[in-house]
């Protein structure tokens, strides 16, 4: 009964129906413009568009959008010490929003915080900034508001504050002790561009309002970086569990401009609430703007209690790759390896869990990829003597703001399905080789206190579980079974006379075959020896792995009796765990799809160019580092999977695209993996499977006994 709606799928597909992953991603300006222009004359048509820039700089749209389809319509809820906030209806609605202002209770509410109606506004509306702003710009602001936003009809929510804090009679007394009205003044003795990025920085851009810290009263210590409390200004806060670094002496300016512009630069990306200001805000300023703000923000000192200084130290110390060829137990226990990765990877728990649930995107050497996943070198995140940005990543997950220089956003999934001790372990171990050495370790109970504040709880509705590499280590033949885990994550680099081309086992079974429905190791020696058609008869688990590297790698099989062979069916072994033969084990393999649906290559070539090229090249080539050294493996030509493996078959390489690629699409443990519909795997996987990569001349003798599949490329 199923057959037919596939069929009429495919059908639909092949026809031209759209494909909603096949388009390449499209950045979504979420900030009004819906002012008449024919209607106006060129000179308020110019006031409305300066005031739209305004609003831009002073990230309106983020804060007063709940839900997406209503810009500035308000709703969205703010966390404070004090209890929950609604964002309040900015549209010019006359019975639910501003559409009843005049410029003057509007000028008030901006500078002091006093809405129309006589109500002190709460400060997390940043008044006390607003309050520099020129009285050119509110006019802008104000034309742009009434003008040029469709007015939407949506009542405010009512705060949620407990007492004394829902007496806002309170606030004019708060007013009274902190707040500053005066508008920004331009300092002689400065350049033009200092004032400029002062301006922004102080006024519009609200900056302070989570770098700067916060007094009792919840006041920003300091409002600029001159006078009495200056040093406090921009030095950093926590605001949400995320920790808002200093911005003091930060970077170069370029460097900051590249930040507030795409949202990364050299030393990482943003995270928190830093993704919204720079998907609404700052990567549609003008780069005369993002350089006047790096110009300033450089031009503050540094202080002793700055979160933390913004100066990179140097890569951490590394282990020298030896002369020698690599490839014995010894070698690998003394941690020599092909890249110049931590000393503790191997050895450690917190190593070996960074290196199964992290390195697939920050690289084993915490290099990251360039323009796609951040490097940890000097990550400011990393050297903050305060976890909370750490922890927080780790247990909601993150992704990249959509800017128009990276506009398909990259998620790192939540880790809650991790234990405490496992997470602090992890974080240990990145902040020991990339952050800060003199930073205290992160204890378990800090993790399971924001993981409660947060409420990040595993997902346990499959009953698969992760077995976890760290795990080796409490095992008797430890040093074995570390090496196996090597040899299928460095299959390239440690066996060389093995592999012809650029592939790693782990290139299919992902984060060292432990992710469930991506041709996970669960079990598996247990089914063997079994009947392989391919082969005619029965194998044993040693076949199946030299049949890896004859077929898919282009390569020589290993010795029976060598210790790298038998230190990978040592691993498998361990992962067998209780399984019989007769089990079934749950997520094992890589699922079906239906060979009813019928592949669109055309179709195929876009979901590759759209979702597939940033990681495996626009032309299959793959990806390499600065150092020439593989990062993601090439899906044809000469370093490609021969005619060989699943990868030969289009339902089979579907199912796996299906399932685990690509990579960082959504918040899914571990990989973010998975997210295109069955039509589009298949198209995609008919595309990449089918184009010209090296032969495998002893296919003539495939199939001896049983009839090949019909998916089967030959």
């Amino acid at each position: 009964m199923a057959a037919p709606p596939v069929i009429g799928q495919a059908l639909g597909a092949a026809g031209g129906a759209a494909s909603p992953h096949a388009a390449e991603p499209q950045v979504i300006d979420d900030l009004p413009a819906n002012h008449p222009a024919a209607d106006l004359p060129a000179q308020q048509r110019s006031l409305i568009e300066r005031g739209r820039y305004v609003a831009r700089l002073g990230d309106c749209v983020a804060c007063h959008t709940g839900e997406k389809s209503q810009p500035l319509a308000g709703g969205l809820a703010l966390e404070t010490p004090f209890g929950k906030l609604y964002s309040t209806n900015i549209t010019p609605d006359k019975a639910t929003g501003m559409g009843g202002y005049s410029f003057e209770q509007f000028d008030r509410a901006m500078r002091k915080g006093v809405a129309a109606d006589g109500r002190n506004l709460y400060p997390a509306m940043p008044y006390p900034s607003y309050a520099k702003m020129t009285a050119d710009d509110m006019q802008a602001l104000y034309a742009y508001l009434m003008q040029g936003v469709a007015p939407v009809q949506a009542p405010n929510k009512a705060s949620e504050m407990g007492f004394p804090f829902n007496q806002r009679w309170g606030l004019s007394l708060w007013n009274w002790l902190f707040l500053d009205a005066t508008p920004f003044q331009p300092s002689a003795q400065q350049a033009p561009e200092w004032n400029r990025g002062a301006y922004l920085v102080q006024g519009l851009g609200h900056c302070g309002a989570c770098h700067t810290p916060r007094g009792m009263a919840f006041q920003e210590k300091a409002m600029t970086g001159e006078g009495r409390n200056g040093a406090y200004f921009l030095a950093g806060e926590t605001v949400e569990g995320w920790r808002a670094l200093s911005l003091r002496d930060l970077w170069t300016p370029q460097e900051t401009a590249e930040m507030l512009k795409t949202g990364r630069n050299r030393h990482g990306t943003v995270s928190g609430n830093m993704v919204d200001v720079v998907q609404h805000s700052t990567q549609y300023m003008t780069d005369a703007d993002l350089l006047a703000i790096g110009t300033y923000l450089k031009s503050l000192p540094a202080g002793k209690d700055d979160l933390p200084m913004q100066v990179a130290q140097g890569p951490a110390p590394r282990i020298a790759v030896p002369a020698r060829a690599l490839g014995s137990t010894e070698a690998i226990a003394a941690g020599a390896a092909h890249y110049n990765v931590p000393a503790d990877l191997y050895t450690t728990r917190g190593g070996l869990g960074y290196l199964q649930f992290c390195a697939d995107c920050h690289r084993a050497d915490g290099g990251g990829v360039k323009d796609v996943f951040p490097s940890l070198d000097g990550n400011r995140s990393l050297r903050a003597d305060n976890p909370s940005t750490l922890i927080h990543i780790m247990l909601t997950g993150w992704t990249t703001p959509v800017t128009q220089s990276h506009a398909r956003p990259l998620t790192m999934p939540a880790f809650a399905q991790l234990g405490d001790q496992e997470i602090a372990d992890i974080l240990n171990f990145t902040r020991r080789n990339w952050g800060s050495k003199a930073a205290p370790d992160i204890q378990a109970g800090e993790i399971a206190s924001q993981r409660k504040q947060l409420h990040a709880q595993p997902d346990n509705t499959r009953p698969f579980e992760t077995p976890r590499l760290a795990a080796l280590l409490a095992e008797p033949n430890a040093q074995q079974l570390v090496y196996g885990a090597r040899l299928n994550i460095e299959t390239r680099d440690l066996l060389p006379k093995n592999v012809g081309n650029a592939l790693n086992c782990a290139s299919c079974h992902l984060n060292a075959g432990t992710v469930a429905d991506g041709s996970p190791y669960i079990g598996i020696s247990a089914f063997f020896p079994s009947y392989a058609p391919r082969a005619g008869r029965t194998i044993t688990l040693e076949d199946r792995i030299n049949g890896c590297f004859l077929r898919s790698m282009n390569g020589k099989p290993l010795p029976l009796d060598s210790e790298e062979l038998k230190a990978m069916v040592a691993l498998f072994d361990w992962m067998r765990r209780e399984t019989k033969p007769e089990d079934k084990v749950e997520g094992r393999g890589v699922g079906k799809v239906s060979q009813s649906i019928l592949p669109n290559t055309e179709n195929g070539k876009k979901i590759y160019q759209a979702q597939c090229a940033l990681c495996h090249g626009a032309d299959g080539e793959g990806v390499k580092n600065a150092k020439g050294q593989w990062v993601y493996p090439p899906l044809w030509g000469d370093e490609s999977f021969n005619i060989g493996a699943g990868m030969a078959r289009t339902y089979t390489a579907a199912a796996f695209v299906k399932r685990n690629m690509p990579i960082a699409m959504h918040n899914k443990f571990p990989l973010g993996q998975g997210g295109l519909t069955d039509q589009e795997a298949v198209d995609v996987a008919e595309y990449f499977s089918h184009q010209p990569r090296p032969d495998f001349a002893a296919k003539v003798k495939d199939w001896p006994k049983d009839k090949k599949p019909a998916d089967a490329r030959y």
